[in-house]
């Protein structure tokens, strides 16, 4: 691509909007899991999406080829907060944590990019996001299972369950081992598709009554329906709608417990800026800044949750299709957030997504938690410090029982617990606890 392009050749270049449809078709796959993992509208997401992307662009300069959409990392706080507070005081708390990356970013530029680092080192941000991935694990279970979310009632009896969320986990880790070109970009994707297409064929041959039979009568006493997928969302849904956009209200005891999660995906952010720098052999650390970056992936999280849309992310599933394509214009970004806001207003898109059985999703976010998990450790890993060392063992050891056991902290009409508690004590604990003494 020549340099001398201007944004508008960029935009209307009928080459990088096919190019840009197939990086949305990349990033569709996760985008749309997150709202339907928590009880949020993925047409909302779609919606988001495009414009945080836009929103980053314009803060950037136009200058990284860089796709923002759904963050799994606030899987966990906003499946609590939608059952704790409602929707509307959940995107209150994600206003805020995207507040925070703005905040984040004045830092960065006053300090320099080390701050964040100081203020937020491996020891702590590793075992964050360790506790964002093990406390979901039980609603992963529960719903590969056939039940809700917290386990109160079954959806679809387990031995039939089980099959759909294994076919759907299956494939999804063959795809990601074996996968080849842009199938290896989307096995969730993938095994989302063929778990859905497992459930259609246990429906249409009305196999799941003999699978059934093997089942413990006395647990269907909850079961609401024989059909795993039911298509009555999607004839009742008009072609074309506006999504249903939800507006925050003020709640402190979100904020409070949802704000301290945005440390993990902060400090991902670097990594993924990174990695897209490495690919497109620019240094954008440097020009458009570190500090415009997260200030970008700020404002466009803050304007997603003004909606009721999930908080964005940096994609680094289109970082690795920027990498097969070699395509590095961002204006190829662009075109893919105008095709996701298109999306987003037609409402049978909705509507079919909102049709996927639960076993299916709970076989994907068996994977997908767990591996949140991983990630975490891998954070300890890589920073080669000894865990077993005092300091390091009282942040590591009270962030991660702390947060997974649950505790919570009351303070006068509000609670802290779980994720919030967890992060902020690993700050406090980080900042006034002695170093290591020399030996």
């Amino acid at each position: 691509m020549s340099a001398q392009k201007s944004a508008t050749d960029y935009v209307f270049s009928p080459k990088d909007s096919l190019v840009g449809a197939q990086m949305l078709f990349v990033a569709f796959g996760a985008l749309v899991l997150v709202p339907l993992l928590t009880g949020l509208d993925p047409n909302v997401a779609l919606f988001t999406a495009g414009t945080g992307t836009l929103i980053f662009q314009f803060i950037t300069k136009r200058m990284v080829p860089i796709f923002l959409a759904s963050s799994f990392a606030f899987i966990a706080p906003i499946i609590y907060g939608v059952n704790t507070w409602g929707i509307p005081g959940t995107m209150c708390g994600l206003v805020a944590a995207g507040l925070l990356y703005v905040v984040l970013s004045l830092c960065i530029k006053a300090f320099g990019a080390g701050f964040l680092h100081k203020l937020l080192p491996p020891v702590v941000v590793g075992p964050v996001i360790m506790v964002i991935g093990l406390v979901l694990a039980p609603v992963a279970v529960h719903m590969a299972m056939g039940r809700t979310g917290d386990g109160s009632a079954w959806l679809v009896p387990q031995n039939t369950a089980m099959i759909v969320a294994g076919i759907a986990l299956l494939v999804t880790i063959v795809t990601s081992l074996l996968g080849k070109g842009w199938f290896r970009l989307i096995p969730i994707l993938i095994g989302v598709a063929a778990g859905y297409v497992a459930a259609l064929g246990l429906d249409f041959f009305g196999v799941s009554g003999s699978i059934q039979a093997g089942f413990d009568p006395g647990a269907l006493k909850n079961f609401t329906g024989p059909a795993l997928v039911s298509f009555k969302p999607l004839t009742e849904a008009p072609w074309f709608a506006v999504p249903a956009f939800v507006l925050p209200e003020w709640n402190l005891q979100a904020i409070i417990f949802i704000v301290p999660v945005a440390i993990a995906p902060a400090i991902e952010h670097f990594g993924d800026i990174l990695a897209i720098g490495s690919v497109t052999g620019k240094d954008f650390v440097k020009e458009p800044g570190i500090h415009r970056t997260m200030m970008g992936d700020g404002i466009a999280t803050s304007f997603a949750s003004l909606l009721g849309g999930p908080p964005n992310t940096t994609y680094s599933e289109v970082t690795g299709a920027v990498t097969l394509t070699r395509m590095y214009n961002p204006g190829i970004m662009t075109w893919a957030a105008i095709f996701a806001i298109a999306l987003a207003f037609i409402g049978k898109m909705g509507a079919l997504l909102q049709t996927i059985p639960v076993p299916v999703m709970g076989g994907i976010m068996l994977l997908l938690f767990g591996a949140i998990t991983v990630i975490g450790l891998n954070t300890l890993v890589k920073a080669g410090e000894d865990l077993t060392e005092p300091r390091n063992l009282s942040i590591v050891a009270l962030i991660l029982v702390c947060g997974i056991g649950g505790m919570v902290l009351p303070f006068g009409n509000f609670t802290l617990g779980g994720i919030g508690l967890s992060g902020i004590l690993g700050v406090v604990l980080n900042l006034i606890l002695p170093g290591k003494k020399p030996s």
